[in-house]
């Protein structure tokens, strides 16, 4: 659930344009009904005082305001190489991420504030009824952009998409915990709101380590295993190759980007085997933007 990786070749956007405009088309709608679940709690916060639905709509709004830094970075990712920029601008996606991480960092602080805040000066909470109908409005929403960010995401290959839907998901069962808490104090235990509320903070922080370890890895040009073993398999049934010296793939922005070395077999035409070998990685890894095969011949 917390580190989702899925790179089907089958699934994936092999043109680099289209699979930036998929990317932003998600973030504008899922900033669309984040913002709207989030205006919709902060009014039912604002009338009823509880700090579990206060710190669920602080955590919604920072979720909906992590898709503006993403949608700067795929624009970004769209401008071509430059004699500065020769790898282009596809990384200003992974600083997005690291971005993501210090806005869930800090929503986990303000909630958790709040809530001992609230357990230290207790106040009355009215209107729960509101609250449970917001908190179940709050799982809603975050659900269903989720779905639609981690399914993008997967489908054009962006670790910080997938993150940033996998940060909705928890998000909603967070909203679905600040339901419990008003049970909890239809039930009459009060301290349940501000409980919960610390709760909610933890799970965000419990969501921080899936989210640092994935765009960390990005940042440190880590690959998912599974995708070198793709591009192995696809070396290695070119015909006129002996064995693969080296091979390395790294991700820039969405995109993978990569080289091997290989053995040919003696006789064979190196120019021809190069050829069809990056078109062999091509098809098993579509979401390659560049891939060079360097042909050395055995002796």
């Amino acid at each position: 659930m917390f580190v989702p990786h899925s790179h089907d070749p089958a699934d994936a956007i092999d043109d680099a344009m289209e699979a930036n405009a998929a990317g932003i088309r998600a973030l504008k709608i899922s900033l669309v009904l984040l913002l709207a679940t989030t205006v919709l709690q902060a009014v039912v916060v604002a009338f009823s005082g509880s700090v579990a639905l206060l710190a669920d709509t602080v955590h919604n709004l920072s979720d909906a305001l992590t898709a503006v830094p993403l949608w700067v970075a795929f624009v970004l990712g769209r401008r071509a190489a430059s004699r500065r920029y020769t790898y282009g601008l596809g990384r200003a996606e992974d600083l997005a991420g690291l971005f993501i991480v210090f806005v869930v960092a800090l929503s986990a602080v303000v909630a958790a504030w709040q809530a001992v805040d609230r357990m230290l000066h207790p106040q009355p909470l009215e209107n729960i009824g509101w609250v449970i109908a917001a908190g179940v409005i709050g799982f809603a929403g975050n659900e269903a952009v989720a779905v639609y960010r981690i399914r993008v995401g997967k489908r054009i290959g962006s670790a910080a998409l997938v993150a940033d839907g996998v940060h909705a998901r928890t998000d909603g069962f967070t909203s679905l915990a600040v339901v419990l808490g008003g049970i909890g104090v239809l039930l009459g235990f009060p301290l349940a709101d501000p409980i919960v509320g610390l709760v909610i903070a933890a799970a965000i922080f419990v969501l921080l380590i899936g989210t640092v370890r994935s765009v960390g890895r990005r940042l440190l040009d880590g690959v998912e295993p599974e995708l070198v073993d793709r591009a192995e398999h696809a070396l290695e049934h070119v015909d006129g190759i002996d064995r693969i010296d080296r091979l390395r793939l790294r991700w820039v922005g969405h995109r993978l980007q990569g080289d091997a070395l290989v053995i040919g077999r003696p006789g064979q035409d190196a120019e021809a085997i190069a050829v069809a070998a990056e078109g062999s990685v091509r098809a098993h890894l579509r979401n390659v933007d560049d891939f060079t095969v360097t042909v050395r011949t055995a002796r």
